[in-house]
């Protein structure tokens, strides 16, 4: 079956033939390889750089001076480890290297299994495969193994969790000969015993000797260790039943497996063991299954991504530096528009490279998903995820997203970017909703990084800012924030309205703007985002270059902050306020930038003249709440209307003008309806 995918080691990695094409394929390989390294040495970096008592710290839990590999007595005594007896029996003579020296090669020996796993996945991607993908996909996977949570986690932790899936892959797709991958796969089930579900993955397919012989390899290994411990293997495989249970909090967030949701919600006990039980055999049942139909067809790798997403969902407990599996998951195509083929590879990446919190917000209602978000991915690409077969018509050949007609560049020195084509069709919603939320999340922490991750160290130089602002006001004669402030602030309906209009729009009329836009012009929609996105780019550089104190945050100034109330100037972050989010990101103001985005679509579209009025009204409307309620300077305005205007320039430069009039003949993708009218 690892024959149907594998091609010649020349195929996955060869050279690039002569001539303009291969000279772009080369090109683009050696700057994916530079990314790579360069990401490497980062990683390696970020651990051998970091206190020694905040790296490596599983490792010196391990074979540390009061290790538990060292010390007499069971492994499990102290409840920190939590391996089969085999990896203790492995990783015992480990506890005699030194320490320091151990450090360095655990940590760049880890990597090297990272980039020998990315090779192998490299090379098993499904037949057809386009000899521009071969060229590049090793680089690509090895980037985003090192970007993943579990890679970043097990190195930073230095935790063995790469090693079993290495085994796995070694086993299926590079190995010759059916006995001895079977044992290679067999050696990682005596690691991570759940893995023993790809012994069953292989028995269906047809691999009877491998799978023999991973179950004999799996039983060699466990014999092996309990014969050298006796006592430490009842414990896990009879006292604890496989090791469940085993840790000090089965029930935390960073346990994302079936029953450490189940303990999550509250479930303790025989009803807990029993629905845990239950729904493991129904998810196990009906992933093999999937990966068996897959396997046959061809998809290997996706077969083998989706037992291991089994794995992740039935293991008693799946700490985060073992949910590898889940981002091979990548490789499976879903959708039958080419506009939607990028959704569930972006959905996958995002979860496996990005914190939770960044994928949702921090609220309650989406709690219960926001913590179980990687366990959820894991269920879909399991038991839901539509895999298309490689017989379906749209597998190689998507419904094609429908363009424009090319538009002329505005400067001949400055071309227009040649993907950035512009598209008549509606985008997914899914995926723009993702890149919506994951683009506010980067927006939040660069707010917060701009200071260096803390208010107060950022205090003296936004207000020395503050303090330059209020000065060329004054020369220019347009400092009225203090009488504004002043005059508003009465505690009348006229505080409140300003108060009210700050605080309730910035975020509504936007996405109203971006809903309306979506839903009854998809190609303005584009545009529309296209120019927001670029705007909320450029006021980042300013926040990060130049950190401004408003107007209420200046001690000495005198002004009232009508919103949030008086600040305790004597605290180092002004009291509670400013621990909770950067208040020096204020140049360019963004509330009034956005407001005049909204202000200027809603112009530029809407049908009727009283529309476009209350489209402007709008952006006057919030510089009034800005200024009045003490938030922002006059000159931060003008900053947020100069990023917006560079934001719809930019993207009238890089990929043409609106679309005013599309072409003629009946869309394949949407109905003509869903187009921008002439």
């Amino acid at each position: 079956m690892a024959d149907v995918e594998h091609r010649g080691p020349g195929n996955a990695l060869g050279a690039e033939g002569s001539g303009g094409p291969g000279g772009r394929i080369g090109a683009a390989r050696a700057a994916l390889w530079l990314i790579a390294a360069v990401l490497a040495i980062r990683q390696v970096a970020a651990v051998l750089s970091a206190p020694r008592g905040e790296r490596l710290t599983d490792l010196e839990t391990w074979i540390g001076p009061e290790g538990v590999l060292r010390v007499k007595g069971s492994l499990y005594d102290a409840d920190r480890f939590t391996g089969t007896p085999f990896a203790g029996l492995v990783l015992k003579p480990l506890a005699r290297s030194g320490e320091q020296a151990l450090g360095w090669v655990w940590t760049f020996g880890t990597l090297g299994l990272v980039i020998a796993l990315g090779l192998v996945a490299a090379r098993a991607l499904p037949r057809p495969v386009s000899r521009r993908t071969s060229l590049l996909a090793a680089p690509v996977a090895i980037s985003l193994l090192i970007l993943s949570l579990p890679v970043r986690n097990a190195l930073h932790l230095g935790q063995t969790s790469i090693l079993p899936v290495l085994l796995v892959f070694l086993g299926l797709f590079a190995v010759r000969g059916e006995r001895a991958g079977g044992v290679l796969i067999g050696v990682g089930a005596a690691l991570q015993p759940t893995m023993l579900l790809f012994a069953a993955l292989l028995w269906c397919t047809g691999r009877r000797k491998a799978a023999v012989s991973a179950g004999a390899g799996f039983a060699a290994c466990t014999a092996l260790a309990w014969a050298a411990m006796p006592h430490d293997s009842w414990t896990y495989w009879v006292h604890h039943l496989a090791g469940a249970g085993l840790g000090a909090s089965p029930d935390a967030d960073a346990n994302q497996s079936l029953h450490g949701l189940l303990l999550r919600l509250g479930l303790t006990g025989p009803v807990e063991i029993g629905l845990f039980l239950a729904l493991g055999a129904a998810v196990a049942v009906v992933g093999l299954r999937r990966a068996v139909r897959y396997a046959e067809d061809g998809q290997l790798l996706l077969a083998v991504a989706i037992t291991g997403c089994v794995v992740v969902a039935v293991s008693p407990t799946t700490w985060r530096h073992q949910l590898l599996w889940v981002l091979f998951a990548v490789v499976g195509r879903v959708g039958r528009r080419r506009s939607d083929r990028y959704v569930w590879p972006v959905a996958v990446v995002l979860v496996s490279t990005l914190p939770a919190t960044m994928m949702l917000p921090n609220m309650p209602v989406t709690e219960p998903v926001r913590d179980n978000i990687v366990l959820i991915a894991a269920l879909a690409a399991a038991t839901v995820v539509p895999f298309l077969p490689r017989a379906h018509p749209q597998y190689r050949r998507p419904i094609p997203t429908e363009y424009a007609e090319t538009a002329p560049a505005r400067w001949s020195r400055v071309p227009l970017v040649p993907f950035w084509r512009r598209v008549l069709t509606r985008p997914n919603l899914l995926l723009e909703l993702l890149l919506i939320r994951v683009g506010y999340s980067a927006y939040q922490q660069v707010r917060l990084a701009a200071t260096g991750g803390t208010i107060s160290g950022g205090r003296a130089t936004a207000e020395q800012h503050g303090e330059q602002i209020h000065a060329t006001e004054k020369f220019l004669h347009i400092d009225v924030e203090h009488w504004v402030n002043h005059a508003v602030a009465t505690g009348g309906r006229l505080e409140a309205f300003f108060d009210f209009y700050y605080t309730s729009f910035h975020f509504v009329v936007p996405l109203g703007v971006l809903a309306v836009l979506y839903v009854r012009r998809p190609a303005d929609y584009r545009w529309a985002r296209s120019a927001l996105g670029f705007a909320t780019v450029l006021a980042l550089v300013g926040f990060w270059a130049y950190p401004l104190a408003p107007p209420r945050l200046m001690p000495d100034l005198g002004f009232i902050d009508t919103v949030h109330g008086a600040q305790d100037f004597t605290k180092p972050n002004y009291g509670t306020l400013t621990d909770l989010t950067n208040q020096y990101a204020a140049m360019p103001s963004l509330h009034f930038g956005w407001a005049l985005w909204c202000g200027l679509v809603i112009a530029v579209l809407a049908p009727r003249w009283w529309l476009k009025a209350l489209g402007l009204l709008h952006p006057l409307l919030t510089f009034s709440a800005i200024v009045a309620t003490g938030n922002h300077w006059v000159l931060d305005a003008a900053g947020g209307a100069a990023v917006v205007g560079a934001g719809f320039g930019l993207t009238c430069l890089l990929s043409g003008p609106r679309v005013r009039r599309p072409l003629s003949g009946t869309p394949t993708g949407d109905r003509a309806e869903d187009r921008t009218p002439s």
